[in-house]
């Protein structure tokens, strides 16, 4: 469950907001700030996973206190949320490492996709995989390449017979187990399996034994 720190000056948007997060599956409500200094302790008391942080505070500026909060929670990702639309209030922000810039007034619809954004991409990098793939480094900065054509020789229902085996496994598959299962050569089987690996769907598991290393994939939780 990811944990949020919601922090805003006005009572009655931080509640709506709040009610936006609590409708998010996989994201929990931890707290609320109304004030700079409010928000220090309670980030460094809970230490959410992620703040929604309004730029106009009564004693701050929230792109300082964001500086602040990050002493107390080195960890912390921020998503700004602000009525605030100057270009150099965006370009520091950016600056400063958000994952991303909600102006109000937004809908929940809006708030949710940013939600689920951050869910797939951010915290992909958190887990205990110790080498990021270029599809998940693409994923955080939002170019995930859905239209990739096929590479040159392979058809689409193959490949739904290739994604049909990898679900329908109990487990992970190399190349050559894909290839029998479908009738096809390993290097075609492989060929389609990288594709997939590239687009961000599957995982690739090293297992080491006499001579090189053989690839085994598996597909990525949702």
């Amino acid at each position: 469950m990811i944990k949020v720190l919601i922090i805003d000056d006005d009572f009655m948007v931080a509640k709506v907001h709040a009610g936006f997060i609590q409708r998010t599956p996989g994201f929990a409500v931890v707290g609320v700030a109304h004030s700079g200094a409010q928000a220090e302790l309670e980030t460094a008391r809970l230490q959410p996973d992620l703040v929604l942080l309004d730029i106009h505070l009564p004693d701050i500026n929230g792109l300082d206190l964001m500086q602040k909060l990050r002493t107390v929670a080195p960890e912390l990702d921020v998503l700004v949320i602000s009525a605030a639309r100057e270009v150099e209030t965006v370009r520091k922000a950016l600056r400063g490492g958000i994952v991303h810039y909600l102006i109000k007034p937004f809908s929940q619809a809006d708030l949710q996709e940013r939600l689920e954004h951050y869910r797939s991409a951010y915290q992909s990098l958190a887990s205990s995989k110790e080498v990021a793939e270029q599809s998940d480094v693409n994923r955080v900065f939002g170019l995930e390449r859905t239209d990739r054509p096929l590479p040159k020789g392979c058809s689409v229902e193959t490949l739904k017979l290739v994604e049909t085996a990898l679900k329908t496994a109990n487990g992970d598959l190399s190349a050559a187990e894909v290839a029998i299962q479908l009738g096809t050569s390993r290097v075609s089987a492989r060929r389609y399996l990288e594709y997939l690996h590239d687009e961000g769907l599957l995982e690739v598991k090293l297992k080491y034994g006499v001579g090189r290393p053989e690839r085994r994939y598996i597909l990525k939780s949702a």
